[in-house]
């Protein structure tokens, strides 16, 4: 391969230039200045004769479209001349993709917008629907792996997942469930009141509490809190190439990080449900009390007729569920971050977000199907 070079020879009408050499990327260095500087003074028209071309790449055929283009707004006609088949074959390539003006973006209007953005976020919740789905598939085939091989499974950071997400969350779990159960009384102790039906705020708590509220907020708790931390503990180490550094190493980050999360929360979210449905009726039970001035004994009496063992097993058959949700979101979105501190903060917030609406829909899903079913 040789240097490109130019040779120039001018008359009065027609100005002549001889390229030769390797027009390749390589050889960009030589080429720009080259082109930047060919002076060009006499004649109305140029005839670029490319006989002497070695060979040309795509980086050198956009190079001699942007001298021609220089030269057509010069007002300069120009010619090519004894090209080679190989050149020849880059060249109309080049010229059949290449746009010497940017079109104008269309503005759409009215409800062409509305469409599009509809489209647009459509498309993108496939593409979010099918990356949830292909990492589900992970998910289960390391499963497998681990019931196949139990030595593989990861007792330590399963029970270090499980204490935080389970016995650090009994607080704030117990206070708002006591709360929730605090309201129900309440609200319904004062609705019932006006048909002399208040003793029927018992069934209320009990059915509110066992059936949906329990689970309903303690999954939708473990979503912001521990969801939200799976997301932030993974991306950030797919920031600090941490993930990559396993790999290197030969550590599934499936196995080493996810699973621990998955089953860990599968565990303990049906005993934070019993929890949370325990603290739901004392609070109720003490609301109950105070506005209805039943003792304790009397209350567990008529809860005993209110609440069905069915009623506490449609709430925790849905922990399982739920738990499996959160934890494959909150992991999924953590290996989604790109390399950037702003990436973990906006995984996190979609990591929230994106369970918590889940487990709503599904609620909502599953209490239809249970009352088909009678349960």
């Amino acid at each position: 391969m040789t240097t490109p070079r130019f040779q120039i020879s001018e008359d009065k009408n027609q100005t002549a230039i001889q390229l030769s050499g390797s027009w390749i990327t390589q050889e960009l260095n030589t080429l720009l200045p080259l082109i930047e500087t060919l002076p060009i003074k006499q004649g109305t028209s140029v005839v670029l004769n490319l006989q002497h071309v070695e060979i040309m790449d795509s980086a050198g055929a956009l190079l001699l479209q942007k001298l021609r283009n220089r030269l057509e707004e010069s007002g300069k006609d120009t010619v090519l001349e004894n090209i080679p088949d190989p050149v020849k074959r880059i060249i109309s390539a080049i010229e059949e993709h290449h746009s010497k003006t940017i079109p104008a973006a269309q503005e759409r209007q009215g409800i062409a917008v509305f469409f599009a953005e509809t489209g647009r976020h459509f498309l993108e919740l496939c593409n979010k629907a099918g990356e949830l789905i292909a990492f589900l598939g992970l998910v289960i085939s390391a499963s497998l792996r681990q019931i196949r091989h139990p030595g593989r499974i990861r007792f330590t950071s399963l029970i270090a997942q499980m204490e935080q997400a389970g016995l650090h969350a009994l607080p704030i779990v117990g206070l708002i469930s006591f709360l929730i159960g605090v309201v129900l009384a309440f609200q319904g102790s004062d609705q019932l009141e006006r048909f002399g039906a208040q003793i029927f705020t018992i069934n209320l708590v009990a059915v509110g509490v066992l059936r949906e509220m329990g689970i309903l907020l303690t999954a939708i708790i473990v979503a912001g809190r521990s969801g939200s931390a799976f997301t932030a503990q993974i991306g950030t180490m797919k920031v600090n190439e941490e993930i990559d550094a396993m790999r290197t190493i030969g550590l599934d980050p499936i196995e080493t990080l996810v699973l621990p999360r998955i089953f860990g929360l599968v565990l303990v979210l049906p005993l934070l449900t019993f929890y949370a449905d325990i603290m739901g009726l004392i609070g109720g039970a003490a609301m109950t009390m105070v506005t209805l001035d039943l003792s304790l004994f009397q209350y567990l009496r008529h809860l005993q007729d209110a609440a069905k063992l069915g009623d506490f097993l449609v709430g925790m058959i849905k922990a399982p569920i739920f738990a499996f949700i959160i934890a494959l979101i909150g992991c999924h979105e953590g290996l989604q971050v790109s390399r950037s501190a702003e990436s973990v903060g906006r995984q996190t917030t979609r990591s929230v977000v994106e369970a918590s609406f889940l487990i709503i829909v599904l609620d909502a899903m599953l209490s239809i199907l249970f009352s088909i079913l009678g349960v």
